[in-house]
């Protein structure tokens, strides 16, 4: 991972290091090209001057002069100089031709002169001048100039001078990318670094290092990466404390009644007991606790696959928490408690699957009893709105402590760590309302006070967005949960 960042990272370094002096270098050259240009221009401008001072201060035609003027010509450039009446007088120019041929040449009507430059076949653009040269008596001569119109050409000098300008660029570039081959080194590393550390713990976390922790402080998405990455780890911690406490309270619940029933049938082989109604119905009260454990234990395998089976129907709210609070009435009377019941006289309707919500609802009023101390209160309420139904269930007992609270509806969570069976059950019926209430596309929440109330509201849309009448299980089966809890 590191050498492939670290190479990808130099790659793109080198790539844009290139490019970018591809175009430094083009730019220069075209801007050079433009600066020569002008100045040539400017030199040829003050032609006429020059040539009019060696005549005056001479008298003549100096040829020794003008072959000067012929040396600081641009490269390329021919001037054909005429007297007033158009006879020939010199051709001064700065060509390749004559000095690759190791003569210059400055015509005087006998063809003497220099020359120096490149050859003239090599340009392709021309462009013409006239210049009058003018002494204190009148015309002196007439100049033809003509040059190349860019400057193609280049002196000795100009090409020393570039160089010098490409050297000089080469080794920025070359300084630029010994930086940019450190930088992509350290920062790989850095890169890496956090990544590396992940990988470790998680190889830690596979042989079941369960407290193993990344300490990255980063704000970036790394950082982001390791805050999820350690969250997951403490879910995970907490479920694997959660899943080997409800394996010993499952093991505990089972010991308890089939030690009991195998005391009971030992007294009788040894006729210790009598096996009369009441032996027998204590035993029968025992194989019920476990069959209801067994359901229990079915429910939250349902539960764990996600294989709820739905069948949404047009549900009475009203009419169904009625039923519920009349199959639980012996119990809340047994207990002593007052159950208010408070509801719009006409029905309340919605949209959903009536043996999923009896058992949502059952889970609930069944959890405000066991909660309820003797002599106290439970209240069911029902309101509706124009878009959802909301329930209402409240019980006066021994409350849920705050630090609690965001994890009752998790599989196998106790609030209260000292509780039996009879005092509560396995701790599945919540985390079963949370799935049914989802879905239901519905939301369920908690409020409580220690030693006082504990109220749960769920509520309900009036329609449900029906995506598949089933939830598919792994594995491509359906499966489906019983509703029935004795």
């Amino acid at each position: 991972m590191r050498k492939k960042l670290f190479l990808s990272t130099l790659i793109i370094s080198l790539i844009t290091l290139t490019l970018s002096m591809l175009a430094v270098n083009l730019v220069f050259h075209q801007q050079f090209s433009d600066y020569l240009t002008k100045t040539n221009e400017a030199t040829l401008e003050q032609l006429p001057s020059r040539l009019s001072a060696i005549y005056q201060s001479k008298g003549t035609w100096d040829s020794t002069s003008l072959d000067d003027i012929s040396h600081s010509l641009p490269i390329g450039t021919v001037v054909t100089l005429t007297d007033p009446s158009g006879k020939f007088i010199a051709t001064l120019n700065n060509s390749m031709d004559a000095m690759m041929h190791g003569q210059g040449s400055m015509g005087m009507g006998m063809g003497m002169g220099m020359s120096m430059g490149m050859s003239s076949s090599s340009i392709t653009s021309w462009k013409t001048k006239t210049f009058t040269v003018s002494g204190p008596l009148g015309t002196l001569a007439t100049a033809q100039v003509r040059y190349p119109a860019t400057a193609q050409i280049l002196n000795p000098q100009d090409i020393l001078f570039q160089a010098s300008v490409f050297r000089s660029l080469l080794f920025a570039g070359g300084l630029a990318l010994l930086f940019g081959i450190i930088l992509s080194y350290f920062t790989s590393r850095r890169l890496v670094a956090p990544l590396k550390q992940l990988k470790q713990a998680t190889d830690r976390i596979g042989q079941g290092h369960l407290d193993e922790r990344v300490a990255i402080q980063a704000k970036d998405e790394v950082g982001q990466l390791a805050t999820a990455f350690n969250a997951m780890v403490d879910n995970l911690n907490r479920q694997e404390t959660l899943r080997k406490q409800f394996t010993a309270d499952i093991a505990h619940e089972l010991r308890t009644p089939l030690t009991s029933i195998k005391s009971y049938i030992e007294a009788f082989q040894d006729n210790v007991l009598p096996a009369d109604e009441e032996n027998l119905s204590s035993i029968h009260e025992e194989i019920d606790r476990l069959v209801d454990l067994s359901s229990d234990l079915k429910d939250l395998n349902v539960a764990e696959i996600g294989a709820l089976k739905m069948s949404l129907e047009p549900v009475d709210l009203k009419h169904l928490l009625e039923k519920v609070i009349h199959s639980l009435h012996p119990l809340i009377q047994e207990k002593e408690l007052t159950l208010n019941w408070n509801a719009p006289s006409e029905s309340v309707t919605t949209v959903g699957d009536g043996r999923l919500l009896t058992r949502l609802f059952y889970n609930l009023v069944h959890n405000a009893y066991s909660y309820s101390n003797l002599g106290g209160q439970i209240t069911v309420a029902l309101t509706r709105t124009p878009d959802f139904s909301e329930i209402k269930i409240i019980n006066t007992g021994i409350g849920i402590p705050e630090e609690d609270l965001p994890f009752i509806f998790e599989r196998f969570y106790r609030a209260d760590k000292s509780r039996t069976r009879e005092t509560g059950g396995t701790g599945i019926g919540l985390a079963l309302v949370q799935q049914i209430t989802t879905l239901h596309q519905g939301t369920i929440t908690v409020q409580s006070k220690v030693g006082q109330e504990t109220e749960f509201i769920v509520q309900l849309p009036k329609k449900v967005k029906e995506v598949e009448d089933q939830i598919l299980c792994p594995g491509g089966k359906y499966g489906s949960l019983d509703v029935t809890k004795k």
